[in-house]
């Protein structure tokens, strides 16, 4: 699955509430201080892949004519010139991987700028962060599909794509989220 950024609050919610039940972790500033941070770092890591994605939708429009002529499968094209370019902007393309770097990111900086200390392994730390960001992204789908059941169920009818509609699915999903523990 892949790191949207309408994930970023959410996930940083989850990676913030388990940091604070973890035993082994004493946090020093708010959760909301702690909170930003780690959406800061996710965003970041997400603009990059944002780049990575012009670059390659800019270079294949140059090449726009000679693949309409070999008549090659665009998406099969994006995919292969996106994993060739992926290291020259510093994405990794490998969720585990990346969710593995992400957590590593955010360890580094918490703990530097002492938002949190330990006295464990990092890599227990860090483990809690890798799994709250699995644990949401295996579980969001479900979610997702719940809020929109319920929405296609409400009283009134909305309009996908207006305010009160948005508005209306975004309060059923941090419900769905916050029911299945995940924030």
């Amino acid at each position: 699955m892949r790191l949207k950024q309408n994930h970023v609050q959410y996930i940083a919610r989850k990676i913030t509430k388990d940091l604070v039940n973890c035993d082994f972790v004493e946090i020093r500033k708010t959760k909301d201080e702690i909170t930003a941070q780690i959406e800061k770092i996710m965003t970041e890591d997400i603009k990059k892949d944002s780049v990575l994605d012009e670059a390659v939708t800019k270079l294949l429009e140059s090449s726009e004519e000679d693949i309409e002529f070999y008549k090659a499968d665009y998406r099969q094209l994006f995919w292969m010139t996106k994993k060739r370019m992926a290291n020259e902007y510093g994405v990794n393309l490998n969720n585990s991987e990346r969710f593995s770097d992400i957590a590593h990111q955010i360890l580094d900086f918490l703990y530097e700028e002492d938002y949190i200390h330990f006295e464990v392994n990092d890599n227990q730390v860090k483990n809690v962060i890798i799994g709250s960001i699995d644990g949401f992204m295996s579980g969001f789908d479900d979610a997702d599909s719940a809020a929109y059941e319920k929405i296609k169920n409400y009283q009134r009818k909305l309009i996908p794509g207006t305010d009160d509609y948005n508005d209306i699915f975004n309060r059923l999903y941090e419900e769905e989220l916050i029911r299945r523990g995940l924030i």
